[in-house]
């Protein structure tokens, strides 16, 4: 099966600095390992995400600060992680507008299947703050988008190795979208408890430091599928962190490339029963260059299996 990949060579031009965990060689990286493979994909260039879009999950002047906060030259730091270079901006319009492309392809029939190959990421951003390198809540915004061309139910998988605090507080008052999360506890941002449950449809699977990779796996499929399943979504969006690998500098986990793999196939076969098969993955963490490309190769692949 063919899979949509959209993605845009301005997002390299996001730069927050020497030493910068989220530095432009990662989006390379992803797209060299794809790129090396024999894989069926539709690659397409990403536009900006309107403003309009935008503001399906971050309030008006929200938008407008971010959008305002590009600098002419030099950096601009919005926190300790969240730095802006002259083209960091555009980067965030285009890494949403790629996930908002993906469903919009789906929704219009195009693809069943599609990755958003993006950076900045976006799960940390909540609705009225950046942080944890994220400027807009990318997957969040998608799934409104989702929402808006006729699927009702959005659910999002995110198997980032740090918890989706912004997809979360997007989420949690509204029981038309779901969030199922498996993350390292404790780590940044220091959300995701399992005590955390929204409305009932925010699962929280914290797992703790060098957890072995066949308990992650237990923990993924006996605490999140069942109820991804039960949701029943005309939908499902992946956050994809590949930072739970266990080359990643940025968190300890144990996790190698077919793990990533198993875990999409695991989401597939709800995603089958329920909705046909369609899913959007988008990119979010991956710190270790090799890691992430060896990753997002095996993510992808498994994507594109029927």
């Amino acid at each position: 099966m063919s899979v949509a990949l959209f993605t845009h060579a301005d997002m390299i031009a996001h730069a927050p600095g020497a030493g910068h965990p989220e530095k432009p060689e990662r989006l390379a990286a992803v797209l060299a390992a794809l790129d090396d493979a024999s894989l069926k994909l539709d690659r397409r260039d990403a536009t900006e995400a309107a403003v309009a879009d935008l503001e399906r999950i971050h309030p008006a002047a929200y938008v407008a600060r971010m959008i305002e906060a590009s600098p002419a030259t030099g950096l601009a730091q919005l926190d300790a992680d969240t730095i802006l270079s002259p083209g960091s901006v555009r980067a965030a319009r285009l890494a949403a507008g790629a996930a908002i492309d993906a469903v919009r392809a789906i929704a219009n029939g195009q693809t069943q299947r599609a990755f958003a190959a993006v950076r900045p990421p976006g799960h940390h951003a909540e609705p009225n703050q950046a942080m944890g390198f994220c400027l807009f809540s990318n997957v969040a915004v998608a799934a409104r988008v989702a929402q808006s061309l006729g699927m009702a139910r959005v659910a999002v998988v995110d198997f980032d190795v740090h918890h989706g605090n912004g997809t979360q507080a997007a989420f949690e008052n509204d029981p038309s979208l779901f969030l199922a999360s498996i993350h390292q506890m404790p780590l940044y941002p220091g959300t995701g408890a399992a005590s955390e449950t929204g409305v009932g449809n925010i699962v929280n699977a914290p797992v703790e430091p060098h957890a072995a990779r066949e308990s992650w796996r237990a923990t993924f499929a006996g605490g999140l599928m069942p109820a991804l399943d039960a949701f029943a979504p005309d939908l499902v969006i992946i956050s994809a962190g590949f930072d739970a690998h266990r080359r990643d500098p940025l968190a300890h986990q144990s996790l190698e490339a077919e793990d990533f793999a198993w875990a999409t196939r695991a989401v597939l076969e709800v995603a089958r029963r329920h909705c046909g098969g369609k899913v959007v993955s988008s990119l979010e963490g991956g710190y270790d260059l090799e890691g992430l490309g060896r990753s997002a190769l095996a993510h992808v692949r498994a994507l594109g299996e029927a």
